[in-house]
């Protein structure tokens, strides 16, 4: 079945997109991208994503030609284009094809309509396990297209029977490789404020307990917790019952962690209808 993305500025067959092999997106890795869900032909928290991508172009210096406004309407068109009921969005700016062949020029902005590979629901069940690892990303505010070191430690996390990994520096956790993490302790919850990229679902988890602690969090607190799970547009919030070789709890997805999951359900359906 043919699909169809964003590119040269308008909407063409996917297999038609190109970028400019001297494009720093591809020889430095530097660019900026964004993913949301459809659902029921709606796109989910669609400003929230927006506003972040907007707000990453600027933070890096790619000039972004165009505004939110439009940039919804070429969403909506793509959606309709595909027929993409329920499914993912990815908009990428590459870095540009640089004068020096270094510094920031003006990209390539492309949106592609995906397939989603959605955890299944044994994981919801019985939660997923993290491997930690020292490490920090780059610039890890912004929403970068610079994933080499999770693409690396992938092989590992997979020999391991792991989710994911869990990134800690100095002693302190900041994140997933593409997740946000979240703990309880004693009925409290807990989420890391440095070193991390402020998701969307986060941001919607925020608002439905806004007595959570937005802290530092020591890798110590995270393996003694009562409760674990992490945060995506893809996860919604996954529950991880293993990290390294400690049991988190009594390794099965607590009752907190599912509560805020079922209220945030509800909250997508809201948004899809």
């Amino acid at each position: 079945m043919k699909t169809y993305c964003f590119a040269e500025q308008k909407i063409i067959l996917t297999e038609e997109a190109r970028i400019h092999p001297s494009d720093i997106g591809l020889t430095r890795g530097y660019g900026i991208f964004d993913f949301f869900r459809t659902v029921n032909y709606r796109p989910l928290f669609l400003e929230d994503y927006l506003d972040r991508f907007i707000n990453s172009a600027s933070h890096t210096h790619l000039p972004l030609s165009y505004s939110k406004k439009e940039l919804t309407e070429i969403i909506g068109m793509l959606i309709d284009k595909n027929d993409l009921k329920q499914g993912g969005v990815r908009m990428v700016l590459s870095g540009g094809v640089s004068a020096n062949h270094f510094s920031p020029a003006e990209g390539k902005l492309f949106i592609f309509c995906e397939d989603l590979l959605l955890p299944g629901e044994e994981k919801f069940r019985n939660g997923v396990k993290l491997i930690t690892e020292e490490y920090v990303r780059p610039l890890p505010t912004i929403k970068t297209t610079n994933y080499s070191q999770a693409v690396f430690s992938s092989i590992t996390w997979k020999e391991k029977n792991a989710e994911d990994v869990l990134y800690f520096h100095k002693g302190l956790i900041s994140e997933s490789s593409r997740s946000n993490i979240f703990i309880v302790q004693k009925g409290r919850l807990a989420t890391p404020q440095s070193n991390i990229l402020n998701g969307i679902t986060r941001k919607n988890v925020l608002k439905l307990v806004p007595e959570t602690e937005v802290r530092d969090i020591t890798l110590e607190e995270v393996i003694s917790a009562d409760e674990v799970f992490m945060t995506s547009t893809t996860k919604r919030l996954l529950p991880v019952t293993q990290i390294d070789d400690h049991i988190i709890g009594n390794g099965k997805p607590g009752p907190l962690t599912l509560s805020v999951l079922e209220n945030f359900k509800a909250e997508e359906a809201k948004s899809s209808n």
